[in-house]
């Protein structure tokens, strides 16, 4: 049979016999069919790529084109398996089709396709070949929880389920800070993890607890079917260095509406979770395999962790597009050591972050061409812009590998969440640790420019009140008006800076808590239910009566029913919406209460259970 592990070439990217030349494509999360696709390239985007070198045993193959794709007579054989049937599935997106074989493909064996493409009134041949990879298994040990102070956990008497780390304000919004809230996944030390909005004054707006286990990262609000939603990813943090869970949609009521799974047998991951307008999703995932290390001095028996980026059809549940960092990303490039023991994984390249390419008409400089996707990977110092139609990587920006001249402030280490910006700029957040090569973590706005293969630095941003290096984790976040947030990841801290540097807002949650990625949105929901309301006797005849409505964006003001019977409730106080939780001493009211949550212009838009003291 063979050896069953992948043996890995160090200094240069597996070969792929079928590969394709770089054709261009369109805007980004829809077709990528090449209008004018070079003689012997595919005419669109086959998965997986040509030469990938560890495909899934479950995967299925993907045609992504243009507009009114469609797919036929598609030829799968595997080397040992044999003749695959199945049947073709459309994308809700009307792009492309994917096959689904009827039966699994075997470790270690390689797969050649062909399939009949037509789009636009043409039809050309497109074809793949692939390996399918022996699949390990991994310690399914999660991250031990690193405890921080009880005392900086949230509690609420009108809602005891919610127990969220605290949150202290170190700089007020200063003048021209931008109006929102923050969107943040709190995990780690004490409290329930799980994904929470804030406000600029530090209040609770809503809370999620989790289930034991579970973790929360990537918490923000996108665009769904032309709406505003939340997403978040949610499941287990391993030990070895990755998440297994799926990516959550909730609508503006806080109701779960779609799951975004992760394809080809695979977990979703907790780096990404990306929405485009049409529909789709950029996800990455962890693949643990078999390999052969031999090449640089480690086991024959070896793990390996390698980066799968995909494109989901969220209505669908197809895989639209997948990409393996294996097939393209020399082990040579990693700053991370193989472990020296073989049944730990070697993470060598940990893809952090997604973002895909600017149309045609927003691209500058930095993005040649359209039809290209961002990558961040943190163990190789560099991000990669890769070509969608071949999985092919058109440049490198950063690491020992540049395709760039790293102009003065422009190198960095361990990065996470780089981002397209307009012109063809790119946002990053530079760690500058694990190991420390900087002293301070930083947020990076990068010009690279294609003409003169130099990157130049535009923007720093730096706390210049403390010394903040984060080890893991964090993001950059571009805010409308020329603002800049960064989450600090690993750290608790997040800071809001002008365009210039100056500090705007500053922020901590409780000691060791992590927040994987820190988000600013306005936003307007509809809770769910009805506010929650207590009565307790105070001193003398008052009452105090606290409220709370998890989750309310729209209540400006608590109204109190009060009465001997809860048939003779009638209105005795008022007061202003003070927090999370509201408490208003009435004095004479009672036994029985209830309390109306008003709008700003004090019409009711609900009303508690009523209780009694």
């Amino acid at each position: 049979m063979g050896d069953p592990r992948l043996p890995i070439a160090p200094l240069a990217c597996l070969a792929c016999s079928l590969a394709l030349v770089a054709c261009g494509g369109s805007s980004a999360g829809s077709a990528v069919l090449a209008s004018d696709p070079s003689p012997g390239g595919n005419p669109v985007a086959v998965s997986p790529m040509p030469g990938t070198p560890d495909a899934s045993p479950q995967t299925q193959i993907s045609f992504l084109g243009g507009a009114g794709t469609r797919v036929s007579d598609v030829r799968v054989v595997g080397s040992r398996s044999g003749v695959h049937a199945g049947v073709l599935r459309a994308y809700s997106t009307g792009t492309g089709e994917s096959f689904l074989p009827a039966r699994p493909f075997l470790a270690g064996e390689r797969v050649t396709v062909t399939a009949e493409v037509s789009a636009g009134g043409a039809t050309r041949e497109a074809k793949t070949g692939f390996e399918i990879a022996h699949q390990a298994q991994v310690s399914q040990k999660e991250f031990p929880i690193n405890h921080g102070d009880p005392d900086d956990v949230q509690h609420y008497s009108t809602a005891p389920a919610l127990t969220p780390s605290t949150l202290t304000i170190t700089t007020p919004a200063q003048a021209g800070a931008s109006p929102g809230d923050f969107f943040l996944a709190p995990y780690q030390a004490d409290g329930s993890p799980g994904p929470m909005i804030v406000d600029q004054q530090g209040s609770l707006v809503w809370f999620h607890p989790l289930p034991a286990g579970d973790e929360a990262t990537d918490f923000g609000v996108q665009r769904y079917e032309g709406k505003p939603v939340l997403v978040w990813w949610q499941g287990r943090i391993l030990q070895v260095g990755f998440g297994q869970g799926e990516d959550l949609i909730y609508n503006s009521s806080y109701q779960h509406i779609a799951t975004v799974y992760a394809g080809n047998g695979y977990h979703a991951d907790l780096h990404e979770i990306r929405i485009t307008p049409e529909g789709t999703a950029w996800i990455d995932a962890f693949d643990p395999i078999q390999a052969n290390l031999t090449s640089v001095h480690r086991s024959a028996d070896a793990v390996l962790e390698d980066s799968v980026i995909q494109e989901i059809d969220i209505k669908t549940g197809l895989v639209m597009w997948e990409w393996h960092a294996l097939g393209h990303i020399p082990i040579a490039e990693s700053n991370n050591p193989p472990p020296t023991e073989s049944s730990y994984p070697w993470d060598y390249i940990h893809v952090n972050s997604v973002s895909p390419g600017p149309t045609g008409q927003e691209a500058g400089a930095g993005a040649d061409q359209p039809g290209d996707v961002l990558l961040s990977a943190r163990n190789s110092w560099t991000l990669y812009d890769v070509d969608l139609l071949t999985g092919a990587i058109r440049w490198r920006l950063g690491g020992a590998h540049s395709d760039f001249g790293l102009g003065p402030g422009t190198r960095f280490y361990w990065q996470h969440d780089a981002e397209w910006q307009p012109g063809g700029l790119i946002s990053l957040f530079d760690n500058g640790s694990d190991p420390p090569k900087e002293k301070q973590s930083r947020g990076l706005l990068l010009d690279p420019n294609a003409a003169t293969h130099t990157v130049t630095l535009l923007k720093q941003f730096t706390n210049p009140h403390k010394t903040l290096l984060a080890e893991s984790q964090g993001d950059t976040l571009s805010l409308p008006g020329g603002n800049w947030l960064m989450g600090y990841g690993r750290l608790p801290n997040f800071t809001e800076y002008s365009s210039s540097g100056r500090v705007l807002f500053d922020a901590t949650l409780g000691p060791e808590v992590q927040d994987f990625r820190t988000y600013f949105s306005s936003w307007s929901a509809h809770a769910p239910g009805a506010p929650v309301a207590l009565a307790k006797r105070g001193g003398g005849d008052s009452v105090s009566v606290a409220v709370s409505w998890n989750g309310a964006t729209e209540v400006a003001s608590w109204r109190v029913l009060a009465g001997a019977s809860p048939a003779t409730l009638a209105p005795v106080a008022t007061a202003a919406k003070a927090g999370f939780q509201t408490t208003i001493s009435v004095p004479g009211a009672g036994p029985y209460v209830a309390v109306q949550a008003l709008d700003g212009a004090g019409a009711v838009i609900g009303t508690s259970a009523t209780v009694s003291d």
